[in-house]
């Protein structure tokens, strides 16, 4: 039923289109500006023959009226040239030499220049877009650039991630406009499409994060991202508890439910506070007690979790976490990864904190 579902979202969803970081003015704000510049000059030929406009004899006969100083002002600048008003006084024609044809070239090489720019910001992004597809790898996919997302971009920012290897996928041209003007790179389309996460090359991708706001699209994203990249390490959410295990069974290898979670923290708030408080502060990287995961030092293989100096919670060993009370503790094996709290205000003085694959 899900995939029949999607199925018909599919063909209506728009091509995926990729969006690199900006690092120049658009190509369209530079054409908005070379348009005001060359109404500038249009508007002041007209100003200029209309001042003088006794100056000049229209074919039709009668003066000119404004409307034949803007027709006279627009053949002339565009080099069209009728011939059915022309300059007659001394003073007339000397303007013509000394001001108007200058304004001629000038909005000529607006116009030229405009067309320019805009071939060469396209052959830039290109350029750009071949050189991303070729270069980009090991790096972090994000779909859905939500609450969730975002929050789970800033979080990976903080513990040292590069912009440059993040890529967010999501529907909205607009908040893919948003992760570019953040220095994100972005495709535009539906994450549950194949096609749409090859042109993320999800397939040459580290991790994959689904951040989608329903647990339905949850499922589908992780499948086809599993699909393409049966290694990537697949981070999920979801809201509801009971899709878990058909996320597990989709390829997700850590799942987080976000309104289970929130409530338990709620449940935590109310009875004890201060524990609140440090929880926070430890889903908040950077900005006070901070988890990490690191690797055991040669230095510490073969004694206990108790003698690392800093404060130890547990060890994940074979794919396994054990708790800082479990027995197998007792002495550290080299290739452990360890889960210790870290303090930002100390500094961070040791950063091993490795890929821990999220």
């Amino acid at each position: 039923m899900i995939r029949q579902a999607e199925e018909g979202t599919e063909r209506e969803a728009q091509r995926p289109r990729v969006l690199l970081p900006s690092t120049r003015t658009g190509p369209m704000r530079a054409v908005l500006r070379r348009i005001g510049i060359a109404l500038v000059l249009l508007f002041g030929v007209v100003a200029v023959v209309y001042l003088d406009r006794d100056g000049y004899r229209d074919n039709a006969g009668g003066p000119l009226s404004l409307l034949d100083c803007f027709y006279y002002a627009t053949v002339t600048v565009s080099t069209t040239g009728y011939g059915d008003i022309t300059p007659v006084s001394e003073t007339a024609r000397l303007v013509n030499i000394v001001f108007v044809t200058p304004v001629r070239v000038l909005f000529l090489i607006v116009l030229v220049g405009t067309t320019l720019e805009v071939l060469a910001e396209r052959t830039r992004a290109d350029w750009r877009l071949s050189r991303w597809r070729a270069r980009v790898r090991d790096h972090i996919v994000v779909a859905g650039y939500g609450t969730k997302g975002r929050s789970a971009i800033k979080t990976l920012l903080s513990t040292g991630v590069e912009r440059e290897s993040i890529v967010v996928v999501d529907p909205d041209p607009g908040i893919v406009a948003e992760a570019a003007e953040a220095g994100l790179a972005g495709i535009v389309g539906d994450a549950t499409r194949s096609s749409v996460l090859r042109q993320a090359a999800v397939e040459r991708a580290r991790v994959v994060v689904v951040a989608s706001a329903r647990d339905d699209t949850s499922v589908l994203i992780t499948l086809t991202a599993r699909q393409l990249n049966p290694q990537a390490k697949i981070q999920a959410a979801v809201r509801e508890s009971e899709n878990v295990p058909l996320l597990r069974q989709s390829g997700a290898d850590h799942v987080i439910t976000s309104s289970e979670a929130a409530g338990r923290l709620l449940g935590v708030s109310t009875s004890q506070p201060n524990v609140s408080e440090v929880i926070e502060d430890l889903l908040e990287q950077g900005s006070g007690l901070d988890l990490v995961e690191r690797a055991v030092r040669p230095g510490e293989v073969g004694g206990p979790l108790g003698a690392v100096p800093e404060p130890a919670l547990a060890v994940v060993r074979g794919g396994r976490t054990l708790p800082y009370d479990d027995v197998a503790c007792a002495h550290l094996e080299p290739g452990d990864r360890l889960i210790v709290a870290r303090s930002q205000r100390r500094g961070a003085g040791e950063a091993d904190t490795g890929r821990s694959g999220g």
